[in-house]
């Protein structure tokens, strides 16, 4: 890719921003960054793009920043509707996101997974399973790598597991992987995206332009998922859990089995995967139908779907202290997230939830929390609300504990009420941006939290 004397806006110094100014730099292109925050507030080094003749601009975004500019990339993070990015549509300019940038990059194909919950163990498993037949193989994406980088390294001959949030998607126009999936659409980011159907419309771009040459993976057994496949041009390969497919990859009494073109292949059964819990069925059965669509043989599979144990922060075991194990599963940032997590335990739980609140409905979450939770701890912005709730949900008021915007105060307050065999469950239903940088930040304090623990592993 040569873009020699083309001015390039890369807009948003996130990861995405940052790799997507140096890859531009790399093609010869006289590169501007530029982010509305102050430097101070970036939490990337600038360093290294200043000496490699990076722009850098920080502050108020004047539509003068696009004078002479003849392509706009612009980061995840960064609203479409903001008024720089609109006015760049209004001056023709072409607006790429990170995404499609690794999309034109790429000379391997990309199977791309979005959805609500469960993209990161899918991605992760499919990007090892898709090792079983290719090599090399690039994940990245929202997972934390930038795409256009990964799929720069992965070059020809090899295959890119990618996933895409809605946020990634929002600018998108061109972006088209040979294979697709949406896993799920359940409340979430209504705040950006303004409403559900908006939010569903965003995960649809995933499959925009996919032609009957190409395969998209849906969710049977969700009504929205179910529903995209009246809007595909692409070869669909439904996945359940609860019924059994004609055709897809599907549950039959306790074994995976993907049924395709009139034949059967059995995988493993439920009970060996290493990933526990109905919905990581689901994601197991996503990656194996996504893993095969892409020409990897099922009996190869096998062994990474009974080797693979997860990722970090999704439903992570921790430590066992005193007969009560600790569970970090602070990815889960909605309710429905946080509803699979308490759906896995039967044992008695003691929840942690709350965070920067995103403000969805919580009576369903409430009510398996009234079913499954002996005790309550609140953190966070989300507390009173979160409180108000569960009352309102019939939970007891002496097992609802508030912890204010303490960590190490919640997880002392759970040592103390857990006894075995209960679960302490680190499952917030929230955003973390209230206490932390990310849910990896929040995840990672409660298991140094945890770790420090006196009493007997």
């Amino acid at each position: 890719m040569d873009w020699s004397g083309k001015k390039i806006l890369v807009v948003g110094a996130g990861i995405s921003g940052f790799a997507a100014a140096r890859l531009a730099k790399k093609f010869g292109a006289e590169v501007m960054l530029s982010d509305a925050k102050a430097e101070s507030e970036i939490k990337g080094d600038c360093s290294a793009l200043r000496e490699a003749g990076v722009v850098l601009l920080f502050g108020p975004q004047q539509e003068s920043l696009l004078d002479g500019v003849d392509m706009v990339i612009v980061s995840p993070a960064v609203p479409e509707r903001i008024p720089l990015i609109q006015a760049a549509y209004s001056r023709d300019i072409r607006v790429l996101t990170e995404v499609e940038l690794a999309y034109e990059l790429s000379e391997s194909p990309i199977c791309a997974v979005t959805g609500t919950n469960g993209k990161t163990t899918t991605v992760t498993l499919l990007g090892l399973l898709l090792a079983t037949r290719y090599d090399p193989v690039g994940v990245g994406g929202n997972i934390g790598v930038p795409l256009s980088e990964e799929a720069l390294r992965v070059g020809k001959g090899g295959c890119i597991a990618a996933e895409i949030s809605s946020y990634q998607l929002e600018a998108t126009k061109d972006f088209h992987p040979h294979i697709a999936a949406v896993l799920n659409v359940t409340p979430d980011h209504i705040v950006r995206h303004g409403s559900m159907d908006v939010y569903q419309k965003m995960k649809e771009r995933i499959f925009a332009q996919q032609t009957a040459e190409d395969f998209l993976v849906l969710n049977y057994d969700d009504a929205r998922t179910r529903s995209m496949k009246n809007r595909a041009a692409s070869r669909v390969c439904f996945f359940s859990r609860r019924e059994e497919l004609t055709e897809g990859a599907f549950l039959c009494g306790s074994r995976l089995v993907i049924r395709w073109d009139g034949r059967e292949y059995p995988l493993c059964t439920a009970e060996e995967l290493g990933i526990k819990g109905g919905h990581n069925i689901e994601n197991a059965l996503a990656a194996a139908a996504a893993a095969f669509l892409a020409g990897c043989e099922p009996q190869a599979m096998i062994r990474v779907l009974r080797e693979f144990h997860g990722v970090e922060h999704r439903i992570e075991y921790v430590r066992t202290v005193n007969g009560v194990a600790y569970y970090n599963d602070s990815k889960a940032t909605n309710t429905d997230s946080a509803i699979k997590a308490l759906e896995t335990f039967s044992d008695g739980i003691v929840l942690l939830a709350g965070g920067d609140d995103k403000m969805t409905d919580l009576t369903e979450f409430m009510q398996l929390v009234r079913e499954r939770v002996n005790d309550l701890i609140l953190i966070g912005d989300a507390a009173a609300r979160f409180e108000k709730e569960a009352l309102a949900n019939g939970i007891d008021p002496e097992h609802i504990h508030r912890a204010g915007h303490s960590m190490d105060h919640a997880v002392r307050l759970a040592h103390e009420l857990a006894h075995a065999p209960q679960v302490v469950l680190l499952s917030p239903a929230c955003a973390s941006f209230d206490m932390y940088d990310g849910m990896a930040e929040r995840g990672r304090d409660f298991k140094r939290l945890v770790n420090a623990l006196q009493g007997e592993s």
